[in-house]
């Protein structure tokens, strides 16, 4: 007859281990897959899918002391940083509307690159870049820096380096 505690004839050391190890592996798993891990990658068009793949190689590996995960489908034109909630960038993404009523009053300028800012809705921003070549896109849900700029230094410098300036 089958007992009705299957772990009752396995030694004890390895039933004290086994609810441990099973909830590590939840826990892995959940966060191997990063929860909700797509991102619709845009479609650049001619010369801005060129300088959105020499982006994405020139892209740091970490931002703020987060590792580079990016998202799937696997894409030159995303990236994404494990911040806790992540962040995520898109290149040649088309140019948002906000952009037209004030491109470049409240726009911040980071290490040479100029920013259009505007709310999520959910407490944090979207960032996108202006006068370049391409449209960089970074979002920065709320919680995931100390500073919702904080991750616009270390970017700014790869952009600047692969998309130029101009419209």
């Amino acid at each position: 007859m089958a007992s009705s505690r299957p772990l009752a004839s396995l030694p004890a050391p390895v039933r004290w281990l086994a609810p441990p190890a099973a909830l590590l592996g939840c826990v892995l798993l959940l966060a191997g897959n990063g929860g909700g891990d797509e991102v619709a990658p845009p479609a650049p068009q001619g010369a801005a899918a060129g300088y959105c793949a020499a982006l994405d190689r020139a892209l740091p590996q970490t931002v703020q002391g987060h590792a580079r995960r990016d998202p799937s489908p696997a894409s030159p034109y995303t990236a994404a940083w494990a911040s806790s909630p992540r962040t995520v960038l898109r290149c040649g993404v088309e140019r948002p509307s906000y952009l037209d009523d004030d491109p470049l009053g409240t726009a911040p300028e980071v290490n040479g690159v100029q920013w259009g800012l505007s709310p999520d809705g959910k407490g944090g921003y979207r960032f996108v870049t202006t006068l370049r070549k391409a449209y960089v896109e970074v979002l920065v849900p709320k919680g995931a820096f100390p500073n919702y700029a904080d991750p616009l230094p270390v970017i700014s410098d790869a952009v600047k380096a692969a998309v130029p300036e101009g419209l």
